[in-house]
């Protein structure tokens, strides 16, 4: 999941091809639909990105009473309005009279205190919870940012490999080598330094015992004189989320497909190449869909279309992450570089499970 940043941004606006009332407002790769009129290109305005939610106070002033996502009609999500996908909120609401939008944009303000807006946390159902410990040597996990948010990440031309992005639940496993112990966690509960204790019923383990992790970890370790190696991957199935790739995950097993590996060395962490480490087939890997120059056409083409796990395009596919062929650092997100981009199916599709 992206992080959440409430900015104010210069938009460049569109005509809307199917309304004559509505424009749309980019911002990013994003596109957002607006009332016509009211912004014009150049023109400055606050972006609130999909997953937030919105305080009851600002959903009345901006007109959205009933209109938004949620089972509290409060959560900012992608639709389709008269046949242009809209993804976030375009506003200049009343709490921002009086701030320069130039300047706050060029200092990349973030307002989301401000406007008492949260980020919206998925429920966590049973099967993927658990006692939980402090965890100090448990590896993380990143926030991946959307390319259609910053489009910049990469040049064109980079070499970069995409990835399919499933839908599932992140499983993190460190093994910490001197004491030969395994640490597993969820997204959410690594982001808070802790790990799940060790119990047959829980999602998580029931992947890392059924895949054999721990010891693929181990040797893994022993072959790159790692003290910590980090294994990341996507937990999935029936009984997970909606997209099943043709596994259940409650009789057969959950699937799980590794996506990255870190591993420390020498004292320093390094994000190292999942399909490299596990050429010989140790561990099942997510689907490696282009090797090969950036380009945003293709990476967008191939972030749309049917999914590859299961062999048989059983549904959807959510979207593909990027990679530089050669890791990195990015000064456009501070951190690594590496994005993803959703398919606009997956994001509009009805009765669609986004547990964490």
């Amino acid at each position: 999941m992206s992080t959440l940043k409430v900015t104010v941004e210069q938009l460049t606006v569109h005509e809307h091809p199917n309304a004559d009332a509505l424009e749309l407002a980019q911002v990013g790769l994003y596109r957002a639909v607006v009332a016509k009129g009211v912004y014009t290109t150049g023109d400055f305005a606050l972006y609130i990105p999909e997953q937030a939610v919105l305080p009851a106070d600002l959903i009345d002033e901006l007109g959205l009473t009933g209109r938004l996502s949620g089972s509290g009609a409060d959560r900012v999500k992608a639709v389709r309005l008269r046949g242009e996908l809209s993804q976030g909120l375009v506003c200049r609401p009343r709490a921002l009279a009086g701030v320069d939008l130039a300047r706050a944009a060029a200092e990349g303000t973030d307002f989301t205190e401000r406007l008492g807006i949260s980020k919206w946390v998925p429920p966590v159902p049973t099967s993927m919870s658990g006692d939980v410990e402090a965890a100090p040597d448990l590896l993380p996990w990143v926030d991946i940012e959307n390319i259609q948010r910053y489009p910049g990440i990469f040049e064109p031309g980079e070499p970069v490999v995409l990835t399919e992005k499933l839908h599932g639940t992140a499983c993190l496993l460190t093994y910490v080598a001197a004491e030969d112990r395994v640490l597993v966690s969820s997204k959410g509960f690594g982001s808070k330094g802790l790990a799940l204790k060790e119990d047959e019923r829980n999602l998580y383990w029931r992947a890392v015992r059924g895949h054999h992790v721990p010891e693929a970890a181990a040797k893994l370790a022993a072959r790159l004189g790692a003290t910590r190696v980090g294994i990341f991957a996507e937990v999935y199935g029936a009984g997970v989320q909606d997209l099943a790739y043709d596994t259940d995950a409650r009789t057969s097993g959950p699937g799980y497909a590794v996506f990255d590996v870190s591993a420390e060395i020498g004292g320093q962490v390094r994000w190292l190449d999942a399909a490299e480490l596990l050429a010989d087939g140790s561990l099942p890997l997510v689907p490696r869909l282009y090797e090969g120059p950036y380009d945003l056409d293709k990476v967008l083409e191939l972030a749309t279309g049917r999914e590859t796990v299961s062999g048989r395009q059983a549904h959807l596919r959510e979207g593909v992450v990027i990679r530089p062929a050669a890791e990195r650092y990015s000064p456009v997100v501070g951190g690594r570089a590496i994005a993803k981009a959703v398919s606009p199916a997956y994001l509009t599709r009805k009765g669609g499970t986004e547990f964490e």
